[in-house]
């Protein structure tokens, strides 16, 4: 697939979540349903959001538009595709958040997060899917260097056989994290993990590469 129609499947794929009862549809509100009990248990202050692979933000952006807290929110949305985050940048200016800013750049670049991080967030959304193992297990054990103590990462994989989320869970809790939750539904091969971190953050290191994107986002659709 060639950069240009690269950057068209994946603005078409993201019309999905405006299927009523489509898996991505209803991924989306157990995220966005995660997101707000995060927020709600912040303490008082700023809350740090990171989001990698944002696309066009919708989940944090669909919780921020009515959350008590959006005001605290200071967040940084990664999208490499400039559509997709052309998108979010319009609801960003729609929604009067001037705490969010929406960055074109590679996910997978460390260097993305300089000044971002660490979060009180982390957002992991719509990418495991697209990961081989190798990078899955590495980009796990890097978010300790992005979280602040305590950080709640949620992140999302599909369970098409074979199933990948019980090995994603179990690098979690070996890099430091305590699963919250993990939802599925039935009928749909959706996942979604909530972790959060109980071990010493670790310091934050520019300049790592922690992916190889490899996937088209198909098995997400089921």
């Amino acid at each position: 697939m060639d950069h240009v129609a690269s950057e068209r499947h994946w603005v078409a794929w993201h019309r999905q979540y405006d299927v009523t009862g489509s898996s991505l549809h209803r991924r989306l509100a157990i995220v966005q349903r995660r997101i707000r009990e995060t927020l709600e248990v912040q303490p008082a202050g700023e809350i740090r959001v990171l989001s990698m692979c944002a696309g066009q933000g919708r989940d944090i952006l669909g919780v921020l538009a009515d959350h008590p807290r959006r005001d605290d929110v200071r967040a940084r949305l990664v999208e490499l595709d400039p559509d997709l985050a052309a998108d979010a940048s319009r609801r960003v200016r729609a929604l009067g958040l001037g705490g969010v800013e929406v960055v074109v750049g590679d996910a997978s670049d460390t260097g993305v997060y300089d000044g971002a991080a660490p979060a009180d967030l982390v957002l992991v959304c719509g990418l495991f899917g697209n990961l081989g193992d190798a990078d899955i297990r590495n980009t796990v054990e890097w978010l300790p260097r992005l979280c602040q103590p305590a950080a709640t990462v949620i992140w999302t994989r599909h369970r098409r056989a074979p199933d990948r989320t019980p090995a994603v869970r179990s690098w979690f809790a070996a890099a430091g994290f305590s699963e919250v939750a993990f939802d599925v539904e039935e009928g749909f091969l959706l996942g979604v993990g909530t972790h959060r971190l109980v071990r010493p953050t670790l310091p934050y290191r520019p300049g790592i590469r922690l992916f190889d994107f490899i996937g088209d986002g198909e098995d997400a659709r089921r």
